[in-house]
């Protein structure tokens, strides 16, 4: 591994640096996603040096081509995030959201809703506790950070846009979507029991 990075030109090895530390920050990288669409590229074309580096690290790197999401997995419990209730539900609705909007657009089309929609899935299932606007802004800004959505507008609006990105399938590995509302379901039922 470390002769191939001293192979590299001085930019590729800012790049590889560069790519190391997004992918260690955000755990995710999709190809769609303007700031990432580099990072992902040159992943992809030093991908055993990359694979040689994390595993060093007692990492992984999941890749999925279709969709263009790769994943760095394999963290132990102290690098692992631990998400709030509400952070949970809204990551729940958002992969419920993937799953609906997907049969209605083709591969190629980015899955996009609103804040609103977001609100309306949440009374729909019927979650005792209302999700408030502090934590839902709280929750979407989290999930930007990790490369799962992109926002575009004001995430104050109902009207902002929303934009699911594919790597949300890595987050949420469910085959299934009842696995998803089971999720949730439980999630209701230990609130219910508090």
């Amino acid at each position: 591994m470390l002769d191939a990075l001293e192979k590299m030109t001085l930019t590729q090895q800012e790049q590889f640096k560069d790519t190391a530390n997004k992918l260690l920050l955000s755990t995710f990288l999709c190809r769609d996603k303007k700031d990432n669409n580099e990072a992902y590229y040159f992943l992809m074309s030093y991908k055993q040096i990359f694979d040689e580096f994390f595993k060093i690290l007692g990492y992984e790197i999941e890749l999925d081509m279709p969709t263009g999401s790769v994943m760095l997995s394999g963290a132990n419990a102290q690098t692992t995030l631990k998400l709030k209730r509400d952070e949970s539900l809204v990551l729940l609705i958002l992969r419920l959201l993937y799953h609906e909007k997907m049969k209605d657009t083709s591969l190629n089309e980015n899955i996009v809703c609103a804040v609103s929609d977001i609100h309306e899935k949440y009374d729909y299932l019927e979650i005792k506790k209302k999700l408030n606007k502090t934590d839902l802004i709280s929750s979407l800004r989290l999930f930007r950070r990790y490369n799962l959505i992109e926002v575009t507008g004001d995430l104050t609006s109902s009207a902002c846009k929303v934009v699911i990105l594919p790597t949300i399938l890595m987050a949420i590995k469910s085959e299934e979507i009842t696995e998803v509302f089971n999720t949730i379901n439980k999630i209701n039922q230990e609130e219910a029991a508090e």
